[in-house]
């Protein structure tokens, strides 16, 4: 059977186009409280309640009051909020592959399929200009179903409208792929830029 020809680059966002680390925000949080960064990190971080935020289900106010009533947080939403975007940086790592994307833009569709709150997507709008280089925004708050969910990958191979084969698909974590990749879709783990670019030589992509 001949290899399915790849129409579609669909990219991860954390850990591969920008770099975050909860822990920062969990230790900010702290100072408000009386549990340490790494009660609170492993209290709420990857937590149902954020799970249900990431998801779409709930409101920022309904999920600051959940993490309020959670910690006893002596912290008002609008100094909340701030502490709670302040986890994204760039490394040399996310410029590659964002100038990699956009160099791929010209005869690929690219797509960016994310694990991601509103807020933290209105931050990174904002702040951290790596979205314009997608022709599809798939994201968890809009989408009501979060990775690994094959549900979500559904979705995104519906909107897409085309067959899960022509697509390639970079993630940082493991499960996130194995999900994907249980329905067709070409996936690989993100792990460095070279990695990536080896396994897009390999699916026949090339800039």
């Amino acid at each position: 059977m001949a290899k399915q020809e790849i129409k579609v680059v669909l990219f991860d966002l954390g850990k591969v186009l920008v770099d975050f680390d909860h822990k920062r925000a969990a230790e900010r949080i702290s100072a408000f409280c009386d549990k340490s960064g790494l009660a609170i990190y492993n209290l709420f971080f990857d937590s149902p309640v954020t799970l249900a935020f990431e998801e779409g289900k709930i409101s920022p106010g309904k999920f600051y009051q959940q993490v309020k009533e959670m910690l006893d947080l002596k912290l008002s939403y609008e100094s909340f909020v701030p502490i709670w975007n302040d986890i994204f940086f760039l490394s040399p790592k996310n410029r590659m592959v964002y100038a990699l994307a956009n160099s791929l833009k010209a005869n690929y569709k690219t797509a960016l399929l994310s694990n991601i709150n509103v807020l933290h997507y209105e931050y990174l709008k904002k702040n951290f200009p790596v979205f314009d280089v997608f022709h599809h925004l798939f994201l968890s708050y809009d989408l009501g179903v979060a990775k690994p969910n094959k549900l979500i990958y559904q979705k995104v191979i519906k909107e897409l409208g085309i067959f899960p084969e022509e697509i390639f698909y970079t993630d940082d974590r493991a499960e996130l792929v194995d999900s994907a990749v249980s329905l067709g879709i070409k996936g690989c783990i993100f792990s460095n830029y070279k990695q990536l670019i080896c396994d897009l030589q390999d699916a026949g992509v090339s800039e």
